[in-house]
């Protein structure tokens, strides 16, 4: 799951990124693997190819693992602890995008990356594009496993399982989007929390005219990945695929309903456009309350938790607010695969921790608790924290909430094999949109051209 930096604390859970998780489109990003031929010694069009180079080592091993998700040294000191022959060094990185991704394809080049890393859904098609990716479908317990996990992730980690064999990750989080909200300022304001986009307006408007130099949320240009979200739960599918056809789909009457939606928001004032997700400044105007809402995913309750201490008990979560009222869409935000990377010596070594990982209790709870996970792991979905209340927000059972939204989520969605190029599109444009330049449907048709350029020079085949 995509992942910001937080401050470990005592509670319990989250994630995803992805809770009784809806199914979140399988991607069928990945068909376009069917063009590709296998990769790093893993697996080509027979399966028994990569399980005969997944063969367990002989004698101990040493695998590095790459992974930005608070606490994750403490899952990771357990396995040691009970794995004397397998031991696991985790290294600290940047989220995806701020630096993992790059310096992951850096050590691919020089042929030295990590035996696993963490990976977004969104970022796993273009590091299989890259020949980045070992295939762990033959690993033991890999194709056993599939049962194990929220069938949506599943696809995701074998695209979809059309034409492209091989599994590629394993699942690891999720993130079903909901509305975290200041419900001390609403109550003040004889404010209700907000059903329908038309709703939420009304209360930035009312928000405003208090005079407290308050907004509703902050409009940040460099979550791209939000934005997505919001499309998301419109069902404004970025990209399609016909065959060996892409059609990029950025640019669409959904999409614009929402850009246009948020640009009137930003051009009368109604939202702050200089604070930027996950800052020191973010984190101030929650404490203080000059921003007093987040349309986030699950794991944003440890976020607003460990970097907003002061309001602890003010808070409170509901349904993202809907486009027609009395539906029940939710976009997704996040969520994270483990993969096995081409050039591990120890395929199967790392495949066993990846399956551990992310699906052994202990581990699960380890990182729920420090890093606020919501687990892709079936069985993970009925971890004691998720159906306990929680006591930052009032004693109300938020993960409740998430688990309704993850069945609202739009499965159909599906990730482009150049996300990383989109995103960046995205963040470019909306940054001169808070800078007083341009508007957001104008980003929507360059990001269009753009990513349509992008394929092209992946050498796929793009129509329309």
């Amino acid at each position: 799951m995509w992942f910001p930096t937080l401050e470990p604390k005592e509670h319990l859970m989250v994630s995803t990124g992805r809770p009784l998780p809806g199914r979140v489109s399988a991607v069928s990003t990945a068909l376009l693997l069917a063009l590709l031929t296998g990769c790093g010694g893993g697996g080509g069009s027979d399966s028994s190819d990569a399980g005969a180079a997944c063969r367990p080592s002989s004698g101990k091993v040493t695998l590095e693992y790459w992974s930005w998700v608070p606490g994750m040294d403490k899952a990771v000191a357990l396995w040691n602890s009970q794995n004397p022959d397998i031991q696991v060094n985790v290294k600290t990185t940047p989220s995806g995008n701020a630096g993992t991704y790059q310096n992951l394809s850096n050590a691919l080049k020089a042929d030295k990356a990590p035996d696993l890393s963490q990976i977004e859904y969104d970022s796993l098609a273009s590091f299989r594009i890259k020949n980045g990716l070992r295939d762990i479908s033959g690993c033991p317990g890999v194709a056993e496993a599939k049962g194990t996990f929220i069938d949506w992730t599943w696809s995701q980690v074998d695209f979809g399982g059309a034409g492209a064999d091989g599994v590629w990750a394993v699942p690891q989080d999720t993130g079903p989007m909901a509305l975290f909200y200041r419900k001390d300022v609403f109550d003040q304001l004889g404010l209700s929390a907000p059903t329908t986009w038309a709703e939420y307006e009304a209360a930035a408007r009312t928000i405003k005219a208090a005079g407290k130099g308050q907004s509703i949320t902050h409009f940040s240009q460099t979550d791209p990945n939000w934005f997505t979200g919001l499309l998301w739960q419109n069902k404004a599918g970025m990209f399609q695929r016909n065959g060996d056809q892409w059609k990029v789909t950025i640019d669409r009457p959904e999409s614009r309903q929402v850009a246009d939606y948020w640009q009137h928001l930003i051009d009368d004032k109604l939202v702050a456009t200089d604070l930027q997700g996950f800052s020191p400044a973010l984190y101030k105007a929650w404490d203080s309350g000059e921003v007093v809402t987040w349309i986030s995913a699950a794991w944003g309750y440890s976020t607003i938790r460990d970097n907003a201490p002061s309001t602890a008990g003010k808070w409170a979560v509901a349904p993202m607010p809907q486009w027609t009222k009395g539906a029940q869409a939710a976009g997704n935000w996040g969520g994270s695969t483990t993969a096995v990377l081409k050039g591990s010596k120890h395929p199967a070594e790392a495949a066993k921790f990846a399956l551990w990982l992310n699906t052994d209790p202990k581990a699960l709870e380890i990182l729920n608790r420090e890093g606020g996970l919501y687990p892709a792991a079936s069985s993970g979905l009925q971890l004691p924290a998720l159906q306990q209340p929680v006591s930052f927000y009032g004693g109300q059972k938020i993960f409740d909430v998430f688990a309704q939204a993850s069945k609202g989520v739009d499965t159909g969605f599906t990730w482009g094999p150049t996300m990383t190029d989109t995103y960046r599109f995205l963040s470019d444009g909306a940054a001169k949109v808070a800078g007083g330049t341009g508007n957001l449907s104008d980003v929507l048709e360059q990001a269009q051209s753009q990513s349509v350029q992008s394929l092209h020079e992946q050498s796929l085949d793009v129509v329309g």
